[in-house]
């Protein structure tokens, strides 16, 4: 689906289709869900009344993704797993969600959010392992604000600096989503460096002795 297909969308049916597009994008379906946050943003212009709707209909359908995610991995959670690949939970998805989920499952649930294909695994992984609902709503409600707001904002700051047409608005997604993936491959990388200097020293002290 591409820009031009949304942006007839949202001129004719509003709020309505930035619920149902956000939806859909977190249980599985395939949308343009960060190419979309941006064009909402990018079409309330001036409107401050008409921005603060989209953002809250699109976070409403992110939050309630996400709750009905989490449902159905933790009360259908074989037939999910079974079914998954035509929602994108393949095998090799979920053993590489496996590794390490329980450790840090805040971070994962929220860090996740900016990553396709894992955006859409967590909430199925989340009730899978039944992850206790009140830490997950809470979570994922956090979740939700932190990864809508920001693009909506950068979409109706830019929208109202910049002339942008629509058909460029899924690089604005992509290069945050580079942006996200290279601060997460730094971090990656310090942190390796730190255990292999544990390591060399712990090594080290082990020789000395």
């Amino acid at each position: 689906m591409n820009m031009d297909t949304v942006n007839q969308y949202l001129d004719a049916y509003g709020y309505g289709v930035i619920f149902i597009f956000l939806f859909f994008g977190i249980v599985g379906i395939p949308a343009p869900e960060e190419s979309l946050l941006v064009l909402i943003g990018i079409l309330s212009g001036q409107n401050e009344e008409r921005l603060i709707y989209s953002i809250l209909t699109a976070y409403a359908g992110t939050f309630v993704g996400m709750l009905t995610a989490y449902s159905a991995g933790r009360f259908f959670g074989p037939t999910v797993l079974r079914y998954g690949r035509f929602i994108g939970l393949t095998r090799e998805r979920w053993e590489r969600v496996s590794n390490g989920y329980m450790g840090r499952i805040n971070r994962t649930i929220i860090a996740g959010l900016y990553i396709p294909g894992v955006r859409q695994i967590n909430p199925y992984f989340a009730g899978m392992k039944r992850i206790p609902f009140g830490r997950y709503f809470f979570v994922s409600a956090l979740g939700s604000a932190l990864w809508v707001v920001p693009f909506v904002l950068l979409g109706h700051f830019a929208g109202k600096t910049f002339h942008i047409k629509p058909e460029v608005v899924p690089y604005f997604g992509l290069a945050l989503l580079v942006l996200f993936l290279l601060g997460v491959l730094v971090k990656w990388i310090k942190r390796k460096r730190l255990e292999k200097r544990v390591v060399s020293g712990k090594n080290q002290a082990g020789k000395e002795d």
